[in-house]
């Protein structure tokens, strides 16, 4: 994926993806441009997934993941504009939870708002000890409108997602992990090298498989356990027959490491 981007890195690592919100002087902070370019981007990476296997996503700098939305040009923003950031939002947090390639989320320092969500939205996340987060709508006059009501519940459960959404407050980065919006907290130094690790150790699996064990995972939350495995086994049925299934076999029984190709 070579496209330009104004307010995001992208940096390729063999089959694994850093992508980096990259306005660090406004506190990473969505803006519009963002919005387009980080829909544009996810777009890039569905029709490109077989290069990339995992992403890492993270923030600019040593103190804010993200700070949700960009409250300074909301400020300034005509109703069209306002409807067509509220749409690009929507549309952001869908791909996140519908991208067949895992995204996970190394949360370098705050989180608020839509930056929160973002990283309820994610496969799973990692934190730093410093990292804090924060679903302040409420406190600002609106009800959460990228995903919050949804998926924090699924992570952390109805009662104590009513308490983080309903009181707005800030949370630490240990009480994140308690509760299941996250699944590892470590040193802020030891961050990105750690998540990037899982990201590499998750793209040397064969990667159909990844992406049908994602696909069922995810309907896994939404359905009861006979649907949910019915799709189970649907999705097993095409790796099973796959090219990356037949190599597996032919590697363990030479007694060696298996080259996956996605087929």
């Amino acid at each position: 994926m070579s496209a330009p981007y104004e307010t995001l890195r992208v940096e390729t690592f063999d089959h694994v993806q850093l992508l980096t919100l990259n306005r660090p002087a406004a506190g990473n902070a969505i803006s519009l441009a963002m919005a387009e370019e980080l829909n544009h981007w996810l777009w890039e990476l569905y029709v490109d997934a077989g290069a990339t296997r995992c992403v890492v996503l993270t923030g600019a700098g040593e103190r804010i993941f993200c700070g949700g939305g960009d409250m300074k040009e909301r400020a300034t923003m005509a109703p069209p504009a306002v409807r067509r950031q509220r749409a690009l939002m929507e549309r952001l947090i869908r791909q996140i939870a519908d991208s067949p390639v895992p995204i996970l989320a190394a949360v370098n320092g705050a989180a608020v708002g839509a930056g929160c969500e973002i990283v309820a939205a994610v496969d799973f996340a990692y934190a730093s000890e410093a990292a804090r987060f924060s679903l302040p709508e409420v406190r600002r006059g609106i009800s959460p409108g990228a995903g919050a009501t949804q998926t924090i519940p699924r992570a952390c459960g109805i009662r104590r997602a009513k308490e983080m959404i309903l009181t707005g407050a800030m949370f630490s980065a240990g009480e994140a992990l308690d509760w299941g919006l996250v699944n590892k907290v470590v040193p802020a130094s030891d961050l990105l090298k750690e998540t990037l690790a899982v990201a590499h150790s998750i793209a040397s699996n064969a990667p159909l498989a990844v992406r049908q064990a994602k696909q069922a995972l995810d309907v896994a939350s939404d359905t009861d356990f006979a649907t949910g495995f019915r799709f189970e086994l649907v999705a097993h049925a095409p790796t099973a027959r796959s090219r990356d299934r037949q190599e597996a076999i032919a590697a363990f029984a030479e007694k060696r490491e298996p080259v996956f190709h996605g087929e």
